[in-house]
């Protein structure tokens, strides 16, 4: 098998490369910087990654599998603990509740290849149609965390390679546009009006925007989510716009110092709080016994949680 690649054609998007195409240890070391005594200990004690095995007892990656090193290696860098990573690694990977149902394309492996043909043209008419496709085939959850978000997220990631910082800017900004859109046309039709904010620093604009969509429903009126809120004036915010509930959205590992605070930002507050996100799913049980809900990350069970916690029937 001939091992002559670089880095930028390791990935499943990249010109003459099989998706069944396997490579061993060296070469995923070499590709992802990662020593081969931390692949194996990735796999052994954590199952982090699952390579198969020639006759011979040696490792061979997939391409998924150099992409999954790549994520470890990212959440790592953001400070979540190697033990933990898993199981956001199976929370991304998987599909929502609402499976995905054949309707022209047949699955999301094969949308998001498409998503990925129109970025590498800058193709914004093509993105355009595709966008329109899948929300006539499947419900916002899925056209956002199961087609999307992942492309949107594996860009941002390997943005640092030559042009993947102009595809994912494209994305970002069609995507933020689009789902403001929707965010100001599902306005005024809920009577529980829940104000979202972002946690400073711990998320992106669109991930804030797509939290909303996915937390709103015939029930709940989301207000417009405020990217790069400052804390300390949530209270006045609170005053004017009369919330019955705030819900604070980040994606980094939450640390002590985050959770006192949060506790203290409950306390402050004369509404009830709420953590949303991938941080909420880290800090579950740090937050046990507070002021403070856990919604989780996932669309459908996030909107679940609120209302519950709104109904007073969510334990905090």
């Amino acid at each position: 098998m001939t091992l002559a690649m670089n880095e930028s054609a390791a990935t499943a998007r990249a010109p003459g490369l099989e998706q069944d195409e396997l490579f061993p240890i060296r070469e995923v070391s070499r590709l992802t910087g990662v020593n081969p005594v931390t692949l194996r200990a990735w796999e052994r004690r954590y199952g982090l990654i699952q390579p198969t095995r020639t006759d011979s007892g040696h490792r061979l990656y997939s391409l998924a599998d150099i992409e999954a090193v790549r994520s470890i290696m990212d959440w790592i860098e953001r400070g979540v603990a190697v033990s933990k990573v898993g199981t956001l690694l199976a929370r991304r990977a998987r599909p929502s509740a609402e499976a995905l149902q054949p309707a022209g394309v047949e699955d999301r492996g094969e949308w998001q290849a498409r998503i990925r043909a129109a970025l590498a043209e800058f193709d914004d008419l093509r993105l355009e149609r595709l966008y329109g496709q899948a929300f006539a085939s499947y419900t916002p959850q899925v056209v956002f965390q199961d087609i999307f978000m992942p492309v949107w997220q594996e860009a941002l990631t390997h943005r640092e390679r030559f042009g993947r910082t102009s595809e994912w800017l494209f994305l970002d900004g069609f995507l933020r546009a689009r789902t403001l859109q929707r965010l100001q046309l599902g306005r005024g039709h809920g009577e529980r009006r829940v104000l979202l904010v972002g946690w400073p620093g711990q998320c992106r604009e669109l991930e804030l925007q797509v939290a909303g969509l996915l937390l709103a429903g015939t029930s709940l009126d989301i207000l417009p989510p405020s990217f790069g809120q400052p804390l300390a004036e949530l209270t006045l915010v609170c005053e004017k716009q009369r919330p019955e509930a705030v819900v604070v959205f980040s994606n980094h590992p939450p640390t002590a110092a985050f959770v006192r605070q949060l506790s203290r930002l409950a306390l402050s507050l004369d509404r009830p709080l709420a953590l949303a996100g991938e941080a909420a799913d880290l800090a579950a049980g740090s937050l046990d016994g507070s002021a403070v809900a856990v919604l989780g990350s996932e669309g459908g069970l996030m909107q679940r949680r609120l209302l519950q916690f709104l109904a007073g029937h969510l334990d905090t």
